[in-house]
């Protein structure tokens, strides 16, 4: 059975949602799925796991949560040889015109080793398209 974590940040809501989504489709493949707010994630969550998520609003055009989220992803680097090609899907929220979050997003994680198989960014709240794409995600975190 594959061990999926999946890892938030949310003030409104839309990101709890999602993740709670993702969760779902993980499980339907399988999957033992342990899903935290990152508050209440330790590093072993993310080590202990064969794939895993991360979920953030963005505060501009290029950020993600900074009081939460970010610390708690920066020490990740510290273990890139663990985290070395696992798999790793993003998700966010955003309120403005611009997505360029997304991609600075991507990289800094696939220079902490993972692999980015996978991110949603959503404009305002999810669409059903979106929350099917976000649970096929999660199917795709338990293959």
């Amino acid at each position: 059975m594959k061990k999926v974590s999946i890892i938030y940040w949310s003030c409104g809501g839309n990101i709890e949602a999602l993740a709670n989504t993702m969760a779902d489709g993980a499980r339907e493949q399988g999957a033992e799925v342990r899903i935290k707010h990152v508050a209440d994630a330790t590093i072993e969550d993310v080590l202990e796991a064969d794939s895993v998520a991360f979920g953030s609003p963005a505060v501009d055009a290029a950020k993600i949560e900074q009081l939460e989220m970010k610390p708690f992803l920066e020490q990740l680097k510290d273990y890139s040889k663990d985290n070395k090609k696992k798999n790793c899907i993003l998700f966010a929220t955003y309120g403005w015109i611009e997505d360029t979050f997304m991609k600075i997003w991507k990289d800094e994680m696939t220079s902490y080793g993972f692999n980015v198989m996978g991110d949603l960014a959503v404009k305002d709240s999810p669409t059903k398209k979106q929350t099917n794409l976000i649970k096929k995600l999660g199917k795709d975190l338990a293959n």
